[in-house]
């Protein structure tokens, strides 16, 4: 017995023929990057040969929230990421 309002497989794959994955294509930057197209470029902040993202403020902000976390770290007693004890080995 078939049921009623089965799909048929022509029908399944022409409603399927759309659902395919694309790989992302990436560009060289000016810089020399890879970056996806239509976006700015991690490395440099360029798009379109206008800088978007402003590279050296987001290192420092970046350099300043690391110290506050280490700072903060350090104030609650808890080991630091870069000093963190390595177990003794057990023989």
């Amino acid at each position: 017995m078939v049921v009623r309002m089965r799909a048929n497989r022509s029908k399944t794959g022409k409603r399927r023929s759309h659902a395919a994955l694309t790989s992302m294509r990436s560009v060289k930057c000016e810089c020399g990057a890879p970056r996806l197209s239509h976006r700015a470029c991690y490395e440099c902040g360029k798009y379109n040969g206008h800088i978007i993202i402003d590279v050296v403020a987001r290192a420092k902000r970046e350099a300043r929230r690391a110290t506050r976390k280490e700072k903060d770290l350090r104030a609650s007693g808890q080991q630091t990421e870069s000093k963190k004890e390595e177990p003794s080995p057990s023989t």
